[in-house]
């Protein structure tokens, strides 16, 4: 029983993460400023990371887990980015 529940408990916040993950890609194509469209793109990342980790405790896959660390990773670096170019106009300095 303790199985079931787990189960529908892991296919619950995936389909919960989903429509969260819509939803911000729906603000981040609709945002009225950029700086709607960079936290959009911060929280997709976020939700995407998120469902990795609960695609990979329901499969017990590893390979899951290292992609959410690498999607963590690359989308800090972009929002780092982002966030830098719209403060002064360029990346790189």
């Amino acid at each position: 029983m303790s199985a079931t529940i787990l189960q529908f408990a892991l296919t619950y916040a995936q389909i919960a993460m989903i429509i969260a993950l819509g939803l911000s890609c729906w603000r981040m194509l609709r945002g009225p400023r950029a700086q709607d469209r960079v936290l959009a793109m911060d929280t997709m990342y976020i939700q995407c990371m998120l469902l990795f980790l609960l695609i990979g405790m329901g499969s017990g896959n590893v390979f899951f887990f290292e992609s959410a660390l690498v999607i963590g990773v690359l989308g800090f670096v972009t929002t780092v980015c982002a966030a830098k170019f719209l403060m002064r106009g360029e990346v790189i300095e």
